[in-house]
């Protein structure tokens, strides 16, 4: 044959994830779901999915439900599949009601048609990077906030009054754009700078603490060992380059004696 289609663009694998346990999409290639059910956070993606929703991205992508939820992927290779994610970026949620058509074709790659439907995948898709649904304005602000302010942020109620809503209504917006409540997200906004600065050797613990907006060293370290799994000190002697090992000199170079 001289037209190989799974060249272009072939389904490798499938995936479906159905009920409330997390979920690993891997492999090399496009990865390609539909959220039919449920909301679901996606690692390194700010806004939650919902259902209806299209997923895109590169493996790994660590699926996190945050209900019952449903999702059936696709992974394709191929020149396409390839030409797609140079231009996608980073992983995301995209709105469904761009692509109606998804679904279907990702039920036959499913029952194992194959590389013309992949690509008839990839081409319904093909503009769905760029119709992720807009955050609610309130969302968007408490966004801003956190980042901009999360050193002095006091917390959540502080939040809410900057923003002129009542805590209970910033929480119900905040969790159903986002998948996760404002204070849970301030916390992972405060670990990231603390990581960040715990990759030098300039600031002790104390220090640390009083920059990214924790009370105290000992508050830091419970925290940080609850979110990350180790201590702030494992975390860094992990996280330090090896030590540089001296260059010997070429044995051209020696002396004998």
């Amino acid at each position: 044959m001289i037209f190989e289609p799974e060249i272009y663009c072939a389904c490798t694998k499938t995936a479906e994830m159905d009920g409330q346990a997390p979920a690993t999409l891997d492999g090399t290639g496009l990865w390609i779901g539909v959220l039919s059910r449920g909301d679901c956070l996606l690692e390194g993606c700010e806004q939650a999915g919902h259902s209806g929703d299209i997923l895109l991205g590169a493996a790994p992508l660590v699926l996190t439900p945050q209900s019952d939820c449903h999702l059936v992927a696709a992974c394709l290779t191929g020149y396409c599949a390839d030409a797609y994610l140079l231009r996608l970026g980073d992983a995301r949620w995209a709105d469904g009601a761009s692509c109606p058509g998804a679904a279907e074709l990702l039920a036959q790659l499913q029952s194992g048609t194959t590389a013309p439907i992949a690509y008839a995948l990839l081409c319904a898709v093909g503009k769905a990077d760029e119709t992720a649904r807009p955050l609610p304005a309130l969302v968007a602000e408490a966004l801003t906030a956190i980042r901009q302010n999360y050193m002095a942020l006091y917390g959540v109620e502080e939040l809410s009054e900057q923003l002129g809503v009542t805590k209970s209504h910033l929480v119900r917006a905040f969790k159903q754009a986002l998948g996760v409540p404002p204070g849970k997200y301030l916390t992972n906004v405060r670990i990231e700078a603390v990581k960040t600065l715990l990759l030098t050797d300039e600031y002790n613990l104390e220090m640390i603490a009083g920059l990214t907006g924790f009370s105290g060293a000992n508050y830091l370290c419970r925290v940080f060992k609850r979110e990350i799994g180790v201590s702030p000190a494992a975390w860094r002697a992990a996280a330090a380059p090896p030590p540089a090992v001296p260059k010997l000199p070429p044995r051209s170079e020696e002396m004998f004696v």
